[in-house]
């Protein structure tokens, strides 16, 4: 297990919120943040602070991805036309492991990554086996014939703490979803309020 997996357990406390809506978030009975300095008093956050910490939170969200993938995106939803915190979420939601967490063929968004770095995904009938790998509108992503009955999927199946959102069409009995537009932030499920404009505030200091 890479230090980046482990660290999904701490990355609830450190940000104070249970950012994936789950059941078992150690936030749920301490909100304090992780190590022997977890609850000392928080002071106020400055500007800076603050935008950094809205990157955290959303990076964090994505399986924690790396700092260069993310800026990455960054740097992409700067170039195209319109709201670059809306382009920033539209580029995120289009990330492979992010269609198959929404898609509930999994049950976290570090497991849809795992998932499809072990090859248990086609998009289009071809095998992908990148996370990152950016999904496209009426792509349809399906989980293998041979992994359809392992029991990561049949349990993310029937998770009733998470639907599946509007823009994707997703059939549960033959595990295919279809990308049926590119989300804003509004239709994003998060379970926590997400500021992609400090992000990109803090990026363009």
């Amino acid at each position: 297990m890479t230090k980046r997996s482990e660290a999904k357990y701490k990355i609830d406390r450190r940000m104070g919120q249970n950012i994936w809506g789950r059941p078992k978030s150690p936030v749920n009975k301490r909100e304090y943040g992780p190590g022997q300095h977890g609850q000392r008093r928080k002071g106020k956050l400055s500007d800076f602070g603050t935008q950094l910490r809205a990157k955290q939170k959303l990076k964090g969200y994505y399986a924690n991805i790396s700092e260069r993938q993310f800026y990455a995106v960054y740097v992409e939803a700067t170039r195209l036309k319109g709201d670059s915190g809306e382009n920033l979420i539209g580029l995120l939601e289009r990330r492979l492991d992010a269609v198959v967490y929404r898609a509930k063929f999994v049950s976290t968004m570090f497991a849809a990554r795992q998932f499809i770095n072990h090859g248990h995904i086609k998009v289009n009938g071809k095998r992908v086996n990148i996370a990152s790998y950016k999904v496209k509108v009426g792509d349809v992503i399906e989980v293998k014939e041979a992994s359809k009955q392992l029991a990561i999927v049949l349990e993310a199946n029937q998770l009733a703490e998470r639907d599946t959102p509007d823009y994707l069409e997703v059939d549960h009995n033959k595990q295919i979803a279809k990308v049926t537009r590119i989300p804003g932030l509004s239709e994003v499920p998060f379970p926590v309020q997400m500021e992609p404009h400090l992000i990109i505030e803090f990026y363009s200091r």
